[in-house]
């Protein structure tokens, strides 16, 4: 008889041993019998869930993204001339989004992109709704918003890069600090 009520807990513990076990190996080169024992729970049970390895990665990745979103939203509309800019930046290296197995997913989410359509469209609307987020923010602020948009985008980008593959990792207050730096020069 199952469980009532236990799919999405389930769906959940799967989800988050996917983070953790991509962040582990620091590859996509996991499978779904280690997600599954990390969950606590059969390999079986796991393809019930999501059908396929390929699927529970997606799944990981929206779940990412949503986490992302609701800290930026959380965070909005930030205090001053700034706040949206701001909390954007903050938002992107909060503990939450920064923890080296979800920048660890975020990058191996890069790569699947290359080869899977599916991630390939959730890597565009990640980066459609950060620029146009930032755009936002900037116009006031900027004579060039798009520009300096892009240029902070690809900032945030390399710093999730530098965190992974640097040994000891990136601080988040460095990574912020960087692009505060940047955006205090541009903007004055």
């Amino acid at each position: 008889m199952p469980k009532i009520g236990a799919e999405p807990i389930r769906k959940a513990a799967l989800i988050n041993a996917t983070i953790f076990e991509v962040g582990r190996t620091g590859s996509l080169d996991v499978t779904v019998a280690q997600i599954a024992r990390r969950a606590g729970m059969s390999p079986a049970l796991a393809h019930h869930y999501f059908g396929s390895k390929e699927q529970i990665f997606l799944s990981a990745m929206r779940y990412i993204l949503r986490t992302y979103g609701r800290s930026v939203a959380e965070r909005l509309p930030g205090h001053g001339k700034r706040g949206r800019l701001d909390a954007i930046v903050h938002a992107s290296f909060a503990p939450q989004n920064f923890q080296r197995e979800t920048v660890s997913a975020w990058i191996n989410f890069y790569a699947l992109a290359l080869i899977n359509p599916e991630a390939a469209r959730l890597l565009r609307v990640y980066h459609k709704r950060l620029r146009s987020n930032l755009v936002l923010a900037l116009r006031p602020l900027a004579a060039d918003p798009v520009r300096v948009a892009e240029t902070v985008g690809a900032l945030i980008d390399g710093v999730y890069l530098r965190a992974v593959l640097i040994p000891g990792g990136v601080e988040a207050k460095a990574a912020e600090k960087l692009i505060f730096d940047y955006l205090d020069e541009v903007l004055s």
